[in-house]
């Protein structure tokens, strides 16, 4: 399922992501990468605030639903 429809609070592990190439090297330069664990922070209007890595990250709706946990 997409980063996008995790609980709040709940630890998730990346199991793929997809997109562009372009795209998948910079979700990778922000820690998005497969077999890291993500805490979705908030929600705002589809964007998501995610504890990455000992780091807090914002990224869009487009983005996120890229990212399957």
């Amino acid at each position: 399922m997409p980063l996008t429809m995790a609980t709040l609070g709940e630890v998730s592990t990346i199991k793929r992501i997809g997109g562009k190439e372009e795209t998948r090297r910079f979700l990778e330069t922000l820690g998005f990468v497969v077999g890291a664990e993500v805490i979705l922070i908030a929600k705002n209007n589809g964007n998501v605030i995610v504890n990455i890595k000992d780091s807090r990250v914002a990224i869009s709706q487009e983005m996120a639903t890229k990212i399957m946990i």
